[in-house]
């Protein structure tokens, strides 16, 4: 068996899992924001629960730049106590277990490459909707990592730049389907600006307001992956996060490629575009096949 740990931005999420993928128990633990303190405590605690005599090894899906090579992260998003903080030379070291450490955004990407919507593909971009937009690019079958392991951070692409102010729109923010539901649900004036669910149920509707900004949402999606096929090229593009469950989002974002394409004729491409199959386990999945990816003799004995 592994243990596979995903830390969110709320909870570190873990579960056992053979080579296979299944997953045999899954639960959650609070992650601390506090300090790296606690938080390694959380890590810790979770590791000693476990029968580790059954675990040949351990695979850890994380927020922030990660040099997979080393074990280190940079940055950490929601953790900045983690900033160049070895986790899994730290994790090695007090259990004598293989730890491999991944991108939260890649790992999803690794998901649909080993068991998922872009299985078989030579060159994917799978693009994970959320509070940004992450994800990864598959180049020749493989994550695509770039010279400062930065490649696939769709959140920071600008949209567009304002000459004067040098000042720019970021992806990240316009592609955000947190940002999105937000707008929605201010305008539909309903108690949870989070609540997706009371969202959609208007946008599916066919509501007035909420498809202004849905249909806006989907038009800057629409328009990156454009931007997206031009500059890479692949195969498919897969759409994951939490709001790719809803079916109208994959058909208003293809009825918003084929809107630019007609305002934009010279517009050549026909991306092709999926939903992922994994969501709230992608990054389990991925987080395991990249332990699987880095330790093939490992795996193997």
């Amino acid at each position: 068996m592994y243990l596979v740990i995903d830390i969110g931005g709320t909870f570190a999420k873990y579960s056992l899992m053979d080579s296979a993928g299944n997953i045999t128990t899954k639960n959650k633990r609070l992650a601390p924001r506090t300090n790296y303190t606690d938080f390694e405590q959380m890590l810790f605690s979770i590791i000693e629960e476990q029968d580790l005599t059954t675990i040949k090894g351990i695979a850890i899906s994380c927020p922030g730049t990660i040099d997979t090579e080393t074990g280190t992260i940079y940055y950490g998003g929601s953790f900045p106590f983690l900033h160049e903080v070895n986790l899994a030379k730290v994790i090695t070291e007090k259990y004598g277990k293989e730890v491999t450490i991944e991108n939260d955004g890649k790992c999803a990407a690794l998901a649909e490459l080993w068991l998922g919507s872009v299985k078989g593909a030579k060159d994917a971009v799978v693009m994970v909707l959320g509070t940004g937009v992450g994800g990864g690019i598959i180049i020749d079958g493989k994550i695509h990592r770039g010279i400062n392991l930065s490649a696939g951070e769709l959140s920071y692409v600008m949209n567009r730049i304002d000459p004067v102010t040098r000042e720019a729109s970021f992806f990240g923010l316009d592609g955000s389907a947190v940002e999105m539901v937000r707008k929605i649900a201010e305008k539909k004036q309903l108690e949870d600006v989070t609540d997706g669910v009371g969202v959609f149920e208007f946008i599916n509707e066919n509501d007035r307001e909420a498809m202004e900004v849905f249909d806006e949402y989907c038009i800057n999606i629409a328009s990156q992956i454009l931007n997206l096929q031009y500059i890479l090229d692949p195969e498919v593009f897969a759409i994951g996060g939490g709001i790719s469950v809803q079916p109208i989002l994959l058909e208003r974002i293809k009825w918003a490629l084929e809107e630019v394409k007609k305002a934009n004729p010279l517009h050549m491409a026909s991306p092709n575009i999926v939903s992922c199959k994994f969501r709230n386990d992608a990054n389990l999945y991925g987080a395991l096949y990249h332990f699987f990816i880095s330790n093939e003799k490992l795996v193997l004995n």
